[in-house]
């Protein structure tokens, strides 16, 4: 189905693609420190401004804080107008709309900001209600600290619910963020994509790459390594190559797209946003090459086919 994304919200306006900043001082995970550095990450943040991209997605739980700190830095240096999102994640022991105010403002903080452009949920986590944080939401919203409010990782019911609660207030809900790519089509098959279209929600969709899999980089004979290799093993990767091959034959006759611009376009083909991240200056010119084209319906409905097999 290639259909637009219905991006009411200003801060989604002339958005074609974000910027996610999960690796940027994620050590564990990514590598922040011994594959790449902070000088890697500002030659990127500028090559993604000279090349227009405004929205850029981070959280307080990304590098213990880390991530947010560099972008505030790079973007303060820079003197650009972007537009951030950043997330609360809803640990048990944060139980008051006072520990929610509190951990806005360490997220602005390390930003090196008044207000942030988008604030979103990271996740759905018992005990306190959906119903409570965005009230939360709504008042840090009528204090100015906030533009938009959004969501993440909630399923159907949940994302109602927050939209529900957000109408009581006069807010709407401006987006959810959730895990969407050729390997992970959940949201599309269970009526979320639809609804979010329905409701004028747009969906940010986080590793559009499957965590860089459909680069094309990995293979039986080159398998991933650490935490990835738990999801995506050698025996899986051999599975999936009918489809990275599909993903190389379609770019090369797009004139030598890669496997990598294929895929994230496919995601926006869907209409949702995609925020491919980014560690260095290679990295972000490969997945800005996304942008400015679309596939044809044909393209689209060939990986579909594929991708269901795995999806």
């Amino acid at each position: 189905m290639n259909t637009e994304a219905n991006k009411t919200n200003p801060i989604f306006e002339g958005v074609e693609i974000g910027i996610g900043t999960w690796a940027w001082g994620e050590r564990l995970f990514w590598g922040y420190g011994r594959d790449y550095f902070d000088s890697d990450l500002a030659e990127s943040f500028r090559f993604c401004l000279d090349k227009g991209v405004v929205f850029y997605d981070t959280a307080e739980a990304y590098g213990q804080g880390r991530s947010e700190r560099i972008l505030g830095e790079n973007v303060e240096a820079s003197g650009a107008e972007v537009r951030i999102a950043t997330k609360f994640l809803t640990f048990p022991w944060r139980l008051t709309r006072g520990s929610f105010i509190n951990a806005l403002r360490g997220s602005l903080k390390r930003l090196r900001r008044n207000k942030v452009e988008l604030y979103q949920i990271h996740m759905p986590m018992p005990p306190v209600r959906i119903q409570a944080w965005m009230q939360a939401m709504a008042e840090a919203h009528h204090k100015g600290l906030i533009e938009a409010v959004g969501v993440s990782n909630f399923n159907r019911e949940q994302m109602q619910q927050a939209a529900d609660a957000l109408a009581r207030y006069g807010i709407r809900l401006a987006s959810n963020q959730m895990e969407y790519h050729l390997l992970e089509r959940t949201i599309e098959k269970n009526g979320m994509l639809r609804q979010c279209e329905e409701m004028g929600i747009a969906l940010i969709a986080y590793s559009p790459l499957a965590k860089g899999i459909l680069s094309g980089k990995y293979t039986p004979e080159n398998p991933v390594r650490g935490f990835r290799e738990r999801q995506y093993n050698q025996r899986y990767l051999e599975k999936i190559q009918p489809l990275i091959k599909e993903l190389s034959k379609i770019g090369m006759e797009l004139d030598g797209k890669t496997p990598t611009q294929v895929a994230i376009n496919w995601a926006m083909c869907k209409g949702t946003i995609p925020i491919p991240g980014v560690k260095n200056l290679a990295q972000s010119r490969e997945n800005l090459g996304a942008m400015g084209w679309r596939l044809s319906d044909l393209q689209v409905a060939t990986l579909d086919e594929l991708s269901d097999r795995y999806s």
